[in-house]
């Protein structure tokens, strides 16, 4: 019997500066031809323009994190401090739902539905504070704002994409270094557990799916985003200079990917006086799918 023959992923390299100056960008998706996202130490939901022009949408003092459309096409937001999901209307934030009972720590990323339903994640334990990690569950959020939890036993349910048929959630546990992905019921709740990829000594962030069903992954200790298939193989890689927080597949063909990068702290004063956070860009071959 032969050996199997290791194929190394391809390397590429971020080509295009998008914006700087950001203080921990968070969460990006491509919406309307913009890209938007949550500059959380910053406090304020963002958009840029495909000129490269920053847009301030709207200030959220508890920390925006997650973000996605209703279907009437009003904005959701995580806030991570407030443990709520609120919703943007006329310029305006209203609360959804309050999470706390659900939620042991901050929340965090979320993906929407074609339905409006929002899955949530959240920390599970005091990150900032140096506690241990402790197992914690995604969280669902109707459309009428009655919230439930979807899964538990998440070591620190990170982010979400919905495959393009609307039946299968896949979510980046940080701290169990994998992708886990559960079927969805038509009523949304999650079943068949299993494990989409093992990524040991990575810390699985942000994601995004394309259309080949590979998962780009962002990981923050080591400053890189990759593209996972089912069963863990790595096809791709991109490296950057600081911690790699999300990425987001957009553009007018959903064929390009931007990076958010920069010094992942959980010190506000300290990171909004050295603004590190950064978008980049690059293209890649294979369109974005599915959800956000």
């Amino acid at each position: 019997m032969s050996a199997t023959r290791l194929v190394e992923p391809v390397e590429l390299v971020v080509s295009r500066f998008v914006a700087g100056g950001l203080v921990f960008p968070e969460g990006p998706r491509w919406h309307a031809g913009e890209l938007w996202f949550s500059d959380m130490l910053g406090g304020a939901v963002m958009r840029v323009s495909a000129s490269g022009t920053l847009h301030r949408v709207v200030e959220v003092a508890g920390q925006p994190s997650g973000l996605g459309w209703l279907p009437d096409g009003r904005l959701l937001i995580v806030s991570m401090r407030e443990r709520r999901l609120l919703a943007l209307d006329s310029g305006k934030t209203t609360a959804v739902a309050d999470l706390s009972s659900l939620a042991p720590e901050q929340c965090n990323d979320m993906v929407v539905d074609a339905q409006g339903r929002a899955y949530i994640g959240n920390f599970g334990f005091d990150l900032p504070g140096g506690a241990p990690p402790m197992p914690t569950g995604l969280v669902l959020v109707a459309p009428d704002g009655t919230a439930r939890t979807a899964a538990d036993g998440l070591l620190f349910p990170n982010g979400c994409v919905i495959t393009p048929d609307g039946k299968t959630l896949i979510v980046g546990e940080t701290f169990g270094a994998r992708l886990t992905a559960f079927s969805i019921a038509p009523d949304g709740s999650l079943h068949s557990r299993r494990t989409f990829a093992s990524l040991p000594g990575r810390s699985p962030d942000g994601i995004c799916l394309d259309a080949e069903n590979g998962v780009w992954v962002a990981s923050p200790p080591t400053r890189e985003v990759l593209r996972v298939c089912a069963g863990g193989r790595i096809t791709h890689r991109v490296a950057t200079a600081s911690q790699a927080i999300a990425c987001a597949l957009g553009g007018s063909d959903r064929c390009e990917l931007f990076v958010l990068s920069g010094h992942v702290s959980f010190d506000p004063p300290k990171a909004r006086k050295y603004r590190s956070g950064r978008i980049d860009s690059l293209r890649v071959e294979i369109p974005g799918a599915g959800l956000p």
